[in-house]
């Protein structure tokens, strides 16, 4: 019996589309430790504004830091533009889940999103690949 040399892996090729995964990937692993920290400890629910837009930046961040990985230059670009996508579909399904509509918060939560993954894509170009 010959041993296995080689093994597929699924690789996403878009910077873009592997960024998103990885930022809801994040995002879905720290809702799910948010909501076991405020069940299980005595944590308040007013305190939970805080720590989901902690939890949205760091799943940004490590977004744009995969994007500008997997694009290899212009990481600005591509973590600016994850940010943008990411915050639009946060936008949409908050619009279709609570009827929430535009207003300034939202455009000041847009440059967020761009800054903090276009950050992570100017840090992830740098990363070396392994």
């Amino acid at each position: 019996m010959s041993p296995i040399n080689r093994v597929s892996k699924f690789h996403i090729s878009s910077p873009i589309l592997s960024g998103l995964t990885y930022a809801f990937i994040w995002m879905m692993l720290g809702a799910l430790a948010l909501s076991m920290l405020l069940w299980l400890s005595g944590m308040q629910e007013e305190n939970l504004p805080k720590y989901s837009y902690i939890l949205h930046g760091f799943a940004l961040f490590i977004g744009g830091m995969t994007s500008g990985r997997r694009a290899e230059k212009r990481g600005w670009y591509y973590g600016g533009l994850l940010g943008i996508l990411y915050c639009l579909i946060i936008m949409l399904v908050s619009f279709l889940a609570y009827d929430a509509g535009f207003s300034v918060s939202v455009l000041v939560m847009l440059i967020a999103s761009f800054s903090v993954a276009a950050i992570g894509g100017m840090l992830g170009v740098n990363m070396k690949r392994s």
